[in-house]
């Protein structure tokens, strides 16, 4: 095996034109991290995952991936009583044209804009360079947190511009506010242009936080879930919103969607909360917490001056 100063896995004589990972190269006083036996798939499989085309492939199959679940409980669990239990708005249904509608455009944006980019990038874009050690886990965490956070915040700005601007909503963002109930292929039910603005910080976040491949994938991965989460019209006890401090989740988004001038952020609560633009969200069962009953009544004070 051939190592580029030390640093990157480059070819070797497998079949798969992978790179063996042999920690006795190293020296004495280097610490593998915790990911290392899952980076080895990774360099095993190289000529794969160097590919300008593998980070495209792990964020579009996840989200494909990810609404399997979600869509799967929309129309099979559509009588479960535990699902409906969860659901935000247990009066509406998702339908069957409504999801059909969303799927459709889902795939014509895949073919007629991201296979496009891939077949661009394959032929512009350089392969990546491997590192041949994992990241440390404090550090794959703290970057993938860091390139959430980066992203969140695009999306926040994109949003607020897309929303108070009339041509822009009304020619860009509404499409993915046509739908009257909200449900996880909503998450890509998008303008061209909102596609290639959420793909462009979704790919930029983690290059600005200086991350490492593997965590770029990670942040993708994740990146992912939560869009199909915070689309996908449950409050389940195991989201993220019920156990992270100021994450708004799907309870915050689906209030946006009813209220389209209201929680921006995609994510986080923060910037929505400093500019006066967060509202409190209708937990599992249609339930309106006193905050939310709180914020209308202080919403109708205000429409009375």
């Amino acid at each position: 095996m051939n190592l580029d100063s030390g640093a990157f896995c480059v070819q070797s004589s497998d079949n798969r034109g992978g790179c063996v990972f042999n920690a006795s190269l190293l020296a004495p006083d280097v610490e593998l991290s915790l990911l290392q036996p899952v980076w080895n798939l990774a360099l095993e499989n190289a000529s794969y995952c160097r590919s300008p085309l593998f980070p495209i492939v792990v964020g579009v199959g996840s989200f494909f991936l990810f609404t399997i679940p979600f869509t799967v409980i929309d129309f099979a669990g559509r009588d479960w009583r535990w699902a409906k239990r969860y659901r935000i708005h247990p009066e509406t249904a998702v339908t069957w044209p409504a999801v059909r509608g969303a799927v459709a455009l889902t795939l014509w944006n895949q073919v007629l804009y991201i296979l496009p980019v891939s077949v661009a990038q394959c032929v512009w874009t350089p392969d990546t360079d491997l590192p041949l050690l994992a990241p440390p886990l404090w550090q794959f965490l703290w970057h993938v947190v860091a390139s959430l956070v980066v992203y969140d915040f695009a999306i926040y700005v994109w949003h607020v511009v897309h929303h108070r601007n009339r041509w822009l909503y009304r020619n860009v963002h509404s499409v993915h506010h046509r739908s009257s109930v909200v449900h996880c292929w909503v998450s890509q039910y998008v303008h061209p242009w909102e596609l290639f603005c959420v793909g462009l910080f979704g790919t930029a976040a983690p290059w600005v936080v200086g991350a490492h491949p593997m965590t770029c994938w990670g942040f993708m991965i994740l990146n992912a879930f939560l869009g199909v989460e915070t689309h996908s019209g449950y409050d389940f006890p195991v989201m993220l919103h019920r156990w992270v401090p100021f994450f708004g989740g799907t309870v915050k988004h689906e209030m946006h969607h009813q209220r389209p001038l209201v929680n921006f952020q995609p994510y986080f609560t923060w910037f929505d909360l400093i500019t006066g633009t967060e509202c409190p969200g209708i937990l599992a069962g249609g339930v309106k917490p006193e905050s939310l009953l709180e914020w209308e009544e202080k919403e109708k004070r205000l429409k009375r001056k």
